[in-house]
């Protein structure tokens, strides 16, 4: 795949979890280039709870972490029922549907995560995006556990295990994968494109792996309580999360 092929006409595999601040800031990034370039979509399943799994939550994440991984997971499930009875294309108004409750609201009350609302959000969200909204039963039916971690393990066999959300892959299923673009501020649609030229040129760049720092705003997003006229405080999220204690010393 050239460099052209990538920049101008391709299809985007996002893997997202609905709790991911940050996925959901990647996916108003992609919004903005996708009303200005010829970008085709596709919503993939990735848990941060799953990816978590061996984590002592108590030991190494905020006291909110927990709840809302498996807030995110449930949610997922929702997101898994949906595509098999409608297929992936039903992801693309689900997904904007889960952003606008999750984020784009006020601020959950002290101590609790974002996402935590329970079956009257779910069905919420399912209104919104024109799903029926007996899809909510799968909040709480873990059957559908299997198909979400197969999403993981994919998003991890094209990107590497040490990564965290979102991943998004060019030109899948063959394509260049990373981890992120992570950022904090909404770009305008003309920073949009640029941003989006620029990562498109790193991974263009056979053998590109990384560039990376720890060091991040708390994103934009009413939900946290950052406006899009306020720069977030700014944390270190060494391990890829606000973790209390680095598991690697």
């Amino acid at each position: 795949m050239t460099l052209p092929d990538l920049a101008t006409d391709t299809d985007l595999a996002v893997w997202f979890d609905p709790v991911c601040p940050f996925c959901w800031m990647t996916s108003k990034w992609i919004a903005s280039v996708r009303r200005q370039r010829d970008l085709q979509v596709e919503w993939r399943l990735i848990s941060l709870r799953l990816l978590n799994a061996d984590v002592d939550y108590d030991a190494h994440f905020p006291p909110e972490y927990e709840a809302g991984h498996d807030a995110g997971l449930r949610l997922l499930r929702v997101a898994a029922s949906v595509r098999a009875a409608r297929g992936s294309e039903a992801l693309d108004g689900l997904h904007h549907a889960f952003g606008q409750h999750v984020f784009e609201v006020d601020p959950p009350p002290e101590g609790e995560h974002v996402g935590t609302g329970g079956r009257r959000m779910a069905a919420a969200m399912l209104a919104d995006a024109g799903l029926d909204e007996s899809h909510a039963d799968a909040l709480t039916d873990d059957s559908w556990d299997d198909e979400i971690a197969a999403d993981t393990e994919l998003a991890l066999s094209v990107a590497g295990k040490d990564v965290g959300t979102p991943v998004i892959q060019f030109g899948p299923p063959d394509g260049p994968a990373f981890f992120g673009p992570v950022i904090s501020r909404l770009p305008s649609d003309e920073q949009a494109l640029d941003l989006w030229d620029h990562v498109v040129g790193l991974a263009g760049f056979t053998g590109f792996a990384e560039l990376k720092r720890s060091l991040r705003e708390l994103p934009q997003l009413r939900a946290l309580g950052v406006s899009e006229d306020q720069a977030g405080v700014v944390e270190d999220w060494h391990g890829g999360s606000r973790r209390q204690k680095d598991e690697r010393g």
